[in-house]
């Protein structure tokens, strides 16, 4: 059963140009030019190349920002996946819990990132939904008002495997060391933080993800929560690879899924440099599987 969980006008979204300086140990992005909006940044992710993928100067359409979360549930590790359908790439994806990052908070993408995460990571119990906390950070309560939190318990997202190369807005250095690329279908800079997801002792915990679009009627985005298709998926790793096992959690049980016809985003692509050039790459077989 689907519910409507949180209604609000649109925000009007705001971004602009990144320009990147890519060497082979450092990559440096600035904001450039007018604010642009969503329309106008959709107009300008067009293909584009790099002659050579370690060291290169261009501007780019937008930053987007993605969390890499890895689980350990019953004695097993998983990756949370979020499913996707992409009409304008012809494609549905498995990927990873991501948003766009708007002008002002360009040099600061964490934040954009932990304003999604708290709209689309959800987590139940038999007494209320986890609230958030990123280290010490709690993270905002989008729905406090329709899913009653549990008041003693919450769930904790750590920093975890920084990646080896610096990424910097101007001469601000990310701390947090996230994976950065730039993909060339998307004329886009693309920031991956990895991080791992700790949760309070239940046995009933379900793992959901809400899904907000646009009411043709109202006019007004709605954000919508569905028990029967939880859309937030438990992709299982052995040595910290896919090994073509899809879960979701529901009440505290693993319930196996069959993907099918869908692909893996570009985020697990093979990277050159600081540079994914493919769409999308393929779901393991389960015949991988150990």
């Amino acid at each position: 059963m689907a519910i409507i969980i949180a209604r609000h006008n649109p925000v009007i979204f705001k971004t602009q140009a990144i320009q990147v300086q890519a060497g082979p140990e450092l990559l440096r992005y600035t904001p450039v030019g007018d604010p642009l909006s969503f329309e106008q940044m959709l107009q300008l992710r067009q293909p584009i190349q790099v002659d050579d993928p370690t060291q290169f100067e261009l501007t780019l359409a937008n930053l987007g920002v993605s969390a890499d979360i890895t689980f350990h549930w019953q004695q097993r590790d998983f990756r949370l996946l979020v499913r996707q359908q992409r009409p304008d790439r012809g494609d549905e994806v498995l990927k990873l819990l991501s948003g766009y990052v708007p002008a002002h908070e360009l040099r600061l993408p964490l934040l954009t990132l932990m304003t999604e995460l708290a709209e689309e990571l959800l987590l139940e119990t038999g007494q209320g939904w986890l609230p958030g906390r990123y280290q010490e950070i709690w993270l905002p309560t989008p729905y406090a008002d329709t899913l009653p939190t549990d008041p003693n318990r919450w769930f904790h997202l750590s920093p975890h495997q920084g990646a080896a190369r610096a990424v910097l807005c101007r001469e601000l250095n990310l701390l947090e060391r996230p994976r950065a690329y730039v993909h060339l279908p998307t004329n886009s800079l693309q920031l991956v933080y990895h991080m791992h997801l700790s949760v309070p002792r239940c046995a009933d915990l379900s793992a959901l993800h809400a899904d907000e679009s646009l009411d043709p009627q109202s006019g007004q985005l709605q954000a919508e929560l569905d028990w029967q298709h939880p859309d937030l998926y438990l992709a299982e790793l052995v040595d910290g690879e896919f090994n073509g096992q899809l879960f979701t959690l529901i009440k505290g049980e693993l319930v196996a899924q069959q993907p099918n016809q869908v692909y893996l985003s570009e985020a697990f692509a093979h990277q050159t440099g600081w540079v994914v050039a493919d769409e999308h790459c393929a779901w393991p077989s389960t015949s991988a599987a150990p």
